[in-house]
């Protein structure tokens, strides 16, 4: 159902106060390529979003969009009533979007904490002044922060506490992806974007990393997450809803079972039959 959100608010006077982000005709154009077309997409508080499609059919472009990574060629999207159309990465990622990469992002050579806390800098209220100037100010934040990182390191793999000094190019590829997204809540956002957490994982990994996300989600206090996935058994374990893709525009919409009988989706991706 493509309703517009943002429009209905704006007759009403009102924010709708079920949703915290949605997009209103959000389109990019990458000369005569339409990579994204019109998407609508509304996100509720606390639910977990699947977003489905086969290979360049838009949903890391759209990931990008609303990080501020491009500019859209036309629509906004908004989070809790706040147009971020225009802003930059890093305003939108302190209102409260947050995201992980398809590819591991990690600075290998640096210790596990530090790979963490690096994601913190747009939150930071404390800089060079204060390292002189109010040191006890600038220590009382980095002894916070840390305690905030090592909480979720004991909420993902208990045993990161004790190898959070050492480098990250040290640990197995699960324990990489629960750095990446403990950098990534680290900030609280209120929107967390996951760009194929589980991709080279094995299944009892990824059933793993599965129950971890569902852990972060119930003692986040609501956080809301969308999670690009080609595992459709990941899909299914941890959505409530899917939003497919295909060739930039939304084709199908609604929970697992219902969007992976759809016919245009299933032509997607297996093609036409004969």
């Amino acid at each position: 159902m493509d309703t517009n959100p943002s429009a209905a608010g704006e007759i009403l006077g009102l924010v709708p106060v079920d949703r915290v982000f949605w997009t209103d005709n959000l389109s990019i154009s990458f000369g005569g390529l339409v990579a994204v077309e019109r998407v609508n997409m509304q996100v509720s508080y606390g639910e977990i979003l699947g977003l489905i499609g086969p290979n360049g059919s838009g949903k890391t472009t759209f990931f990008n969009i609303i990080t501020g990574l491009y500019t859209p060629s036309e629509g906004d999207f908004f989070l809790e009533g706040d147009s971020l159309l225009g802003k930059p990465p890093h305003m939108i990622a302190r209102k409260g979007i947050a995201r992980t990469f398809q590819m591991s992002r990690l600075c290998l050579d640096l210790s596990i904490l530090d790979n963490v806390l690096i994601g913190i800098h747009y939150r930071q209220k404390s800089w060079l002044l204060d390292s002189i100037l109010r040191r006890r100010r600038l220590a009382s934040e980095v002894a916070g922060v840390r305690e905030k990182a090592l909480q979720l390191f004991r909420v993902f793999n208990k045993e990161l506490v004790d190898h959070a000094g050492e480098p990250a190019g040290s640990l197995p590829l699960i324990d990489r992806r629960r750095v990446e997204i403990c950098r990534a809540m680290l900030g609280e956002p209120k929107l967390l974007l996951l760009d194929e957490p589980s991709a080279g994982m094995n299944p009892e990994e990824k059933e793993e990393l599965m129950k971890d996300i569902r852990t972060i989600q119930g003692a986040s206090n609501g956080i809301s997450t969308i999670i690009i996935e080609h595992d459709m058994a990941v899909i299914k374990s941890i959505t409530e809803r899917v939003i497919a893709l295909n060739y930039g525009c939304r084709i199908a919409e609604g929970t697992f079972d219902k969007v992976s009988r759809d016919p245009e989706l299933r032509e997607a991706y297996l093609g036409k039959q004969v």
